[in-house]
């Protein structure tokens, strides 16, 4: 068999054993009315972890929390591992659908709304449904495929958290980590990108310290919002005189509190700061010039405490690996023709590679389309694809299908490409 038949092949055994996906359905729409805070996807670990016992693999769970990892061992091979996050976001949910989350959940800060609004419960389903239709084909291929289900990947820990607890003790070390992402594209649509497709994230708590008085004698007091003000318009400046022009960066001042009445000066105040970049030396001039502006505003006004500077989370970017992407550019072109799309990378930021690089192994991400192919379609026509909802929103929910279907063709696919015999 030449390689245009073996391509060709992988695309008939993913039609000849896709699964009847009504049950996957049914599982998305109950992940999507029951959603589950990160450190808290108990249900939706069960429901994974079960499916895949029900299928034989060797499975392990409650992993760095809730995480589950499944093991089909099928002969000598490589052994693949294909990701899928589970945890939700504390958003009110506003899509108007019938199976819309009403659910409220505490967590440490309270009780809060919250809803899929990033699309993982996709990711749960289809990764489900992909791992059935690869159990049924077990005889197209060869080698060891494993399955997780992270917690935690909005809180960006969860897959450090599954490595520190010894994941790799459990299961054996992949030679490729593939995942995918539902993004606001046109749903039946999938994107492969080689390089950098997801920034570094880095988060900061600050904390300026001042000394309070009446509002009406400021000269005796230190000011901290005074200071914040400062803090907050020259951070500003770092990417437009500090990053090299061309070169991908953000700051973000996300949150800024202080004080409690219009009369009183207040004795500190709080920010919380967010970094995007791609580059790591960028990421270090970025995140050194943070601290050096704090602290210099903060001397500069005569504070007589040292600012807080704590970060908070931190995560590196998604460099997707260029031979990979080539390799699934081979299988997936002929699959999925004019539905291969280009699209540009989105600033927002991932842990899965965390998966891949502790063991030294290659990954690629890519994305697959969740809006409906009339709204979009309407949307490009009138030049307003930019006001549909997007990741994150309080109306982002996927259609059903074509974005399921698309999904688990392109995970199940994704993995015969590099288990095919």
């Amino acid at each position: 068999m030449d390689l245009e038949e073996k391509k060709n092949n992988l695309g008939e055994i993913v039609n000849r054993y896709r699964p009847d996906i009504k049950p996957f359905e049914d599982v998305y729409r109950h992940l999507h009315t029951n959603p589950e805070l990160s450190g808290q996807e108990e249900e939706t670990a069960k429901i994974a972890s079960n499916h895949l016992k029900s299928l034989d693999f060797e499975v392990h769970t409650k992993i760095g929390g809730h995480g589950v990892a499944g093991i089909l061992r099928n002969g000598d091979g490589p052994t693949i591992l294909l990701r899928a996050d589970m945890d939700a976001l504390p958003v009110k949910e506003q899509t108007g659908l019938p199976y819309a989350s009403t659910k409220h959940i505490k967590d440490k800060d309270g009780v809060k709304p919250v809803m899929h609004a990033c699309g993982h419960d996709s990711h749960v389903a289809t990764l489900m449904a992909a791992s059935t239709l690869l159990n049924s084909a077990r005889e197209h291929w060869s080698g060891t495929l494993i399955c997780i289900f992270q917690p935690a990947e909005e809180h960006l820990d969860g897959a450090q958290a599954m490595l520190d607890d010894g994941l790799y003790d459990k299961i054996p070390k992949p030679d490729l980590v593939l995942a995918s992402h539902v993004m606001r594209m046109r749903a039946g649509t999938v994107n492969l990108h080689a390089g950098p497709l997801l920034t570094a994230a880095d988060a900061y708590d600050v904390r300026v310290f001042g000394r309070g008085g009446h509002g009406s004698a400021p000269q005796t007091t230190i000011d901290p919002i005074v200071i914040g003000a400062a803090i907050v318009t020259k951070l500003q400046s770092i990417v437009s005189r500090e990053v090299t022009p061309g070169k991908m960066a953000v700051v973000t001042c996300g949150s800024i509190h202080a004080g409690n009445s219009p009369n009183i000066i207040p004795a500190h105040l709080d920010l919380q700061l967010n970094v995007r970049t791609f580059d790591d030396d960028v990421r270090k001039r970025v995140c050194g010039a943070i601290h050096r502006i704090i602290e210099a505003e903060c001397q500069a006004a005569g504070a007589v405490e040292k600012p807080m500077v704590k970060l908070t989370y931190s995560t590196p970017s998604t460099i997707n690996d260029g031979k990979t992407i080539d390799s699934l550019r081979e299988t997936f072109q002929p699959f999925f023709g004019e539905n291969l799309v280009e699209m540009e990378p989105p600033a927002a930021s991932e842990d899965f590679s965390l998966l891949a690089t502790a063991v030294g192994a290659p990954y690629v991400m890519w994305m697959f389309g969740g809006t409906d192919p009339e709204t979009w379609d309407d949307a490009v026509a009138k030049g307003t694809v930019d006001r549909l909802p997007g990741n994150h929103s309080p109306f982002f929910a996927p259609v059903i299908q074509p974005t399921l279907r698309t999904g688990i063709d392109a995970m199940a696919l994704g993995a015969l490409t590099f288990l095919k015999k």
